[in-house]
Formats: structure tokens, C-alpha cells, sequence
């Protein structure tokens, strides 16, 4: 049996506390119950109120609900302030396949996504052997396939560790603008090839709860994927808001916009839509940014900007 010992907290961080593991099992894509040391169900997860059927918090767990479909429990008893409690995991021989189906699919588009610039690079090669080839060109033109193909493995070994839980994201808070203003004057130099402007709108006290390091993976990413896509002569502006008890931060552009029926897929790994397909990036900026934000507690959501162009807006509670 786990035995949680920890230190004593005050009021505001116990509840905090309480808050905290309310929404890791409210949220959890597992089936997840609670037990009290009765068996009665302490709480569920939204996914396991959704799938069984007689679950009623305050009641005794139905163990006829363990063995339903084919279900393999997994039970995990602990102690805390005295109190014995289980976690039950209840998980179906389809979540197997879907997770190796997802397996599989992510494997072979990286494959395919390593494939292009290794046959680039190979092709480039075989240049160099020409008579009378450009050899500081072609070398030059390797140079970018082989840093293309490090950025795409640093961005999959990372989205990996997102995943997997091992990158923390949210610790305590931070200001904004320090590091919005870092990342702009950074992609400065790429923007203006581009033929983008590059704006900043937000306040010196905004904060937001990401460690500084995940503020700026979301901040270039978004600002990198406006560069590379919105289109010479638009403007990318990245603001700052609170209304309402929620914190935004959102990047705007008024260049060549998505298709309305391509929006919700922008933050799938290596899609791009149509008109972005020959431009030279992982597919997996997007990808990362939602699994910062919402490994921090919030969410994001693509839309077209008023007047066209693409809105990436990621949204926070607002107390921290």
C-alpha cells in the first residue's frame, strides 16, 4: 500500500491541492474511480461516469462493473491522513488497439516525414560527384536538410516527453512580455524575408502559469508557424488578454487564412493544410503547442481572423 506523507499546508494551498486532483481525475482519459476504505465511490472520472453504468458517487462500487466487456482492472490502494482509499483503473481490450493503431500511424508519418530530406540529401550527394558541380551550393543546401532533420527529431523526442509527463510545464507563473519581446526580436530577421511584421500587444504585469521555457516553445511556435504560412506583406500581431476570469494569449495574421473545414485538424502531428504543403517545417508546431497549453490547464482553438488571415488563441483560468 502507497502511504502519501507530506508536509503540512495552510488553507489556500490544501484547497489548491483539492482543486488540483479533482480536475486530474475529472479530466483523465481513463476509466478512474475513487474508493473509500467501504468500497463506496469517492469520485470518477468524466470518462468513467460516461462508460458505467449504476456509478453513483456516495454509493458502493458494483463489482459487477469490473469484468463488464472484458474490462482488466487494475486497483491501487493507498493511505492518506489515515485514511485508506484504491484507485481503480478500468481499462477495455480496445484502448490496446487504439493505442497501438496510434502507434503505428505516428511511427510511419515520421518515416515519411524523415524520408523527404533524406532523399534530398542523398540527391545532393550524388550532385557533388558531377563535373563541374557547386560544391559550397550543394553543401550549403545539405546543411539545411541535415538541420531540417535534427529539428524534426528534437520536436518528436519532445512532443515524446510532453506526452509521457516527464517535461514539466506548468510551475508557478510568469510575465509575458520579457519573453514574447525575446522571441520576436529572435524571428525578427526570418520575418522580414518573409515579407511579415511582427507585433507585440500586451502588458507588462501579464502573467501567465507556464514555466518560462514552455511560454517560449508556445510563443515560437505560434510565431513560427505565422511566418512560415500567413504570406508576404501581413502582419502577425501576439497579444495578451483577461476577461471574464480567463487569460489569452493569441496570435493573429491577416495573410492567407485556413480553410474553414481544415481549422480543427491544425493541431494534428504533420498535418498541413492545402496551401502549406510545400513549405518546409516539422507539421508538429501546432501539435506541441496544444499539449503545452493543456498539459498547463488550458486550451487552444484555431479560427479566422476578422478580416481574414489565421487566429491561434490559447486561453488559461485566469487565477493562478
Amino acid at each position: 500500500m502507497v502511504k502519501l506523507i507530506g508536509r503540512r499546508r495552510g488553507p489556500p494551498e490544501a484547497r489548491l491541492d483539492a482543486e488540483r486532483a479533482h480536475v486530474l481525475v475529472e479530466e483523465s482519459r481513463e476509466i478512474v474511480v475513487v474508493l473509500d476504505g467501504a468500497r463506496r465511490v469517492v469520485a470518477a472520472s468524466r470518462r468513467a461516469r460516461e462508460s458505467l453504468e449504476g456509478l453513483v458517487e456516495g454509493a458502493t462500487f458494483p463489482d459487477e462493473l469490473l469484468h463488464v466487456g472484458s474490462r482488466t482492472p487494475l486497483e491501487i490502494p493507498y493511505e492518506v491522513d489515515g485514511r485508506k482509499e484504491t484507485l481503480l483503473y478500468l481499462s477495455g481490450p480496445g484502448d490496446l488497439a487504439a493505442y497501438e493503431e496510434l502507434r503505428a500511424g505516428f511511427t510511419a508519418a515520421v518515416s515519411h516525414e524523415l524520408r523527404t530530406p533524406l532523399a534530398r540529401l542523398l540527391a545532393l550527394l550524388e550532385s557533388a560527384l558531377l563535373p563541374g558541380a557547386d560544391h559550397v551550393d550543394l553543401i550549403e543546401q545539405a546543411r539545411g536538410e541535415v538541420e531540417r532533420i535534427g529539428e524534426l527529431i528534437d520536436d518528436v523526442l519532445f512532443l515524446s516527453e510532453l506526452e509521457s509527463g516527464r517535461a514539466v510545464v506548468a510551475l508557478g507563473s510568469i510575465r509575458v512580455l520579457p519573453v514574447l519581446e525575446q522571441v520576436v526580436g529572435e524571428a525578427r530577421d526570418r520575418a522580414e524575408r518573409a515579407g511579415i511584421e511582427l507585433r507585440v500587444d500586451c502588458t507588462a504585469s501579464f502573467e501567465l502559469p507556464l514555466r518560462a521555457r514552455m511560454l517560449q516553445v508556445v510563443a515560437e511556435n505560434l510565431v513560427e508557424n505565422a511566418i512560415r504560412y500567413a504570406g508576404a506583406g501581413a502582419t502577425c500581431t501576439i497579444s495578451c488578454a483577461e476577461r471574464d476570469g480567463v487569460r489569452s494569449l493569441a496570435v493573429a495574421d491577416d495573410g492567407a487564412g485556413v480553410d474553414e473545414d481544415e481549422l480543427p485538424r491544425l493541431f494534428e502531428r504533420f498535418y498541413r493544410a492545402d496551401h502549406a504543403r510545400s513549405t518546409v517545417g516539422t507539421g508538429l508546431g501546432l501539435a506541441i503547442v496544444k499539449h503545452v497549453v493543456a498539459a498547463a490547464g488550458g486550451a487552444v482553438e484555431a479560427y479566422a481572423s476578422p478580416g481574414g488571415g489565421l487566429t491561434v488563441g490559447c486561453t488559461f483560468p485566469s487565477r493562478l
